[in-house]
């Protein structure tokens, strides 16, 4: 994403700068501690197109080949609705969130409850069901 750096606003809305929020994520600097954190760094990785992230954040048993990130596809906001478990102490939880986007077709949006587990001390994004 284009005028994406460190200094800038996280795209998951969190009001910090990347640096402070999903960029360690994504740097691989930190481990996401929660399932909401792994969901608001995927969001990020999909506004700045990296996909490695985003693949190493799937869980193997569910885990495309590859993402086909649309370059002409801009994610917009992120609204976290709901958490179900997914804490430092747990092994699965879920988050429901609607993000907005903008493509070749106007704005959309992608409402999905969304299910993690932790392995390992990590979070992994497993699937999702979306409307």
């Amino acid at each position: 994403m284009a005028g994406v750096n460190d200094s800038t606003r996280c795209p998951c809305g969190s009001g910090e700068v990347l640096a402070a929020c999903c960029g360690r994520y994504l740097a691989g600097e930190a481990v996401a501690p929660t399932a909401r954190a792994l969901m608001c760094s995927r969001f990020t990785a999909f506004a700045v197109g990296d996909e490695d992230y985003l693949l190493a954040t799937w869980h193997p048993s569910t885990r495309p080949v590859g993402v086909g990130l649309d370059p002409d596809q801009r994610w917009l906001h992120l609204a976290v609705e709901a958490t179900a478990a997914g804490g430092p102490f747990d092994d699965r939880g879920t988050v429901e969130f609607t993000a907005v986007y903008r493509d070749a077709n106007g704005r959309g949006r992608l409402h999905e409850l969304s299910r993690f587990v932790r392995e390992g001390g990590r979070w992994f994004y497993v699937d999702g069901d979306h409307d």
